[in-house]
């Protein structure tokens, strides 16, 4: 099995905003779970906030935690939602 294989994609909504890039995550089946921004989004300094709709890759072998590989632009958070009025 390649290591592509061994990870499931899921989505879910950031409930609480932890140290070290580190959020817990809701996802759509109620389960809650850890996850850490992946090395990408640190990269390029993608900013995740509570209420954030994020795809989430996890392992088969440790279903509780997992890695925020992309945020939905139209996902809620604080910063969503709001306009520049002329």
């Amino acid at each position: 099995m390649s290591k592509q294989e061994d990870k499931i994609e899921v989505e879910g909504i950031v409930t609480e905003a932890l140290p070290n890039t580190q959020f817990m995550v809701e996802l759509d089946n109620g389960h809650q779970i850890l996850a850490y921004l992946s090395g990408k989004m640190r990269k390029f300094y993608i900013r995740i906030a509570l209420g954030d709709r994020v795809r989430v890759e996890m392992s088969m072998y440790d279903p509780s935690r997992g890695r925020i590989v992309f945020r939905h632009k139209d996902g809620g958070g604080s910063l969503s939602g709001t306009s520049k009025s002329n």
